[in-house]
């Protein structure tokens, strides 16, 4: 069963990215320079970016009864806080491998914070 569904994932998402990298050449050139397309390629990288950390936080092993000094916590906290820093560096910049860098700078850091200065 696991190994029909990676095979059906694989597939899947070689499907879309041929898709994906097929679709421009069969769009008339006048589609493709329309201006909120532009904008929309230009967002996207960071749409996919914080889509994927959402999916990514931890929040499923809090319970109603968190105390501020929880290790689960404070990871959330850390991946909260990289998230908007995420976000100001890439509005600012506009450099993804940056924002990226400094994202995952900032978990880390701020999860030692969060660890030394609350736990």
């Amino acid at each position: 069963m696991t190994s029909s569904y990676l095979i059906f994932a694989t597939l899947a998402m070689a499907a879309v990215t041929f898709i994906t990298r097929a679709l421009p050449a069969l769009i008339p050139r006048k589609l493709l320079d329309t201006p909120w397309l532009h904008r929309l390629n230009e967002s996207l990288p960071l749409s996919v970016m914080v889509l994927l950390i959402l999916t990514s936080l931890s929040y499923q092993d809090l319970s109603t009864t968190v105390a501020l000094s929880d290790t689960e916590l404070h990871l959330l906290m850390a991946q909260v806080g990289a998230l908007i820093l995420v976000l100001f560096i890439y509005h600012i910049s506009r450099q993804l491998l940056v924002s990226m860098v400094v994202g995952i700078a900032a978990i880390n850091g701020l999860f030692w914070l969060f660890n030394s200065f609350l736990g």
